[in-house]
């Protein structure tokens, strides 16, 4: 049986996209990178010569016009819903980084719109596709920690930190434990858009308890899950190993020396899974395990924590 090979599209060559993202289309076999866009015509042109894009273009109008399949959304999230809006209308099925939009308002009106036009779009939380939480999925067996504790931390803050880099946690401890019922945060700051640290409990529907740590005067970035229950502990440190621990034995998996110390940043944190998901759901015509749907209740729940912890919200 011969698969049609999807023609596609990429929308931004900056550090994400150069690194995480170009590198495993351009290895895809079953698909046709026909044209790069970014704003600067000459930074798509060099992207494009660097990871075999048969074209560069300086507009999503001209990208569109080269009778795409599917895109890549890889840009600043303050253009996601503007660019995912023309994307989905033009009968393209759309993959974008996250978060999906800036304000609840547009994740709602992205979400919609799917729903309006019959077309895919999944939303780039790669972390669900890491094989470390893949293992930690599997581990627990269907079910849901007691407690659970989402770090993710790093040595300098940025605008708006939180929504930034916090909400692959914040997705993560939703994937884990389900919808929550309850959160309570706290926030240090000088300048409510440059937040030096989030602290937040959350009491989720399922029973468990969840404390997530976003720091952002670490002295490296850090990114761990440690969960408990059932007599049995699971901690995940990014994007390397997984243990699981029990009264009899501790069982550690690392990444690296299963890959014959050949493991990839793109493929130890999801990116590549996330990638072959997104053409597998185009392929068989199924929801994104990070749908809008799904996604738009990570964005809800974040959304409470930035409330909570008196810092800009998504509204």
């Amino acid at each position: 049986m011969i698969t049609k090979r999807l023609r596609v599209g990429v929308i931004g060559v900056g550090y994400v996209a150069k690194n995480n993202y170009l590198p495993v289309l351009a290895q895809t076999e079953d698909i046709e990178f026909v044209g790069i866009m970014a704003k600067n015509y000459e930074n798509a042109v060099r992207a494009g010569k660097s990871f075999g894009a048969a074209q560069a273009v300086d507009s999503i109008e001209k990208l569109v016009d080269l009778g795409l399949d599917c895109a890549f959304v890889l840009t600043p999230k303050q253009v996601h819903a503007e660019q995912v809006t023309f994307l989905l209308n033009h009968g393209v099925d759309t993959f974008c980084e996250k978060p999906m939009a800036t304000t609840l308002r547009d994740a709602a009106a992205l979400t919609e719109l799917t729903e309006k036009t019959g077309r895919k779009l999944m939303i780039g939380f790669n972390r669900r596709y890491a094989p470390v939480i893949t293992a930690a999925k599997e581990a627990l067996d269907d079910g849901v920690p007691d407690v659970i504790i989402a770090q993710k931390n790093r040595p300098q803050t940025e605008y708006h930190a939180t929504l930034e880099n916090a909400v692959h946690m914040v997705d993560l401890m939703r994937y884990f434990c389900g919808e929550a019922a309850d959160v309570k945060a706290i926030s240090k700051y000088t300048d409510r858009d440059y937040e030096t640290f989030t602290t937040a409990q959350i009491r989720f529907e399922s029973g468990s308890s969840g404390i997530l740590i976003a720091d952002r005067s670490a002295g490296q970035w850090e990114e761990s899950i440690e969960m408990h229950g059932g007599n049995r502990t699971i901690l995940v440190h990014m994007p390397e190993s997984v243990t699981v621990v029990d009264d009899r034995q501790r069982h550690t998996t690392e990444l690296t020396p299963l890959a014959m110390g050949w493991a990839k940043s793109e493929d130890k944190l999801g990116f590549s899974y996330a990638v072959r998901h997104f053409f597998d759901c185009i392929r068989e015509d199924k929801l994104p395990l990070t749908s809008p749907q799904d996604s738009f209740k990570t964005h809800e729940l974040l959304n409470r924590v930035l409330l909570s912890a008196g810092l800009p919200a998504m509204e």
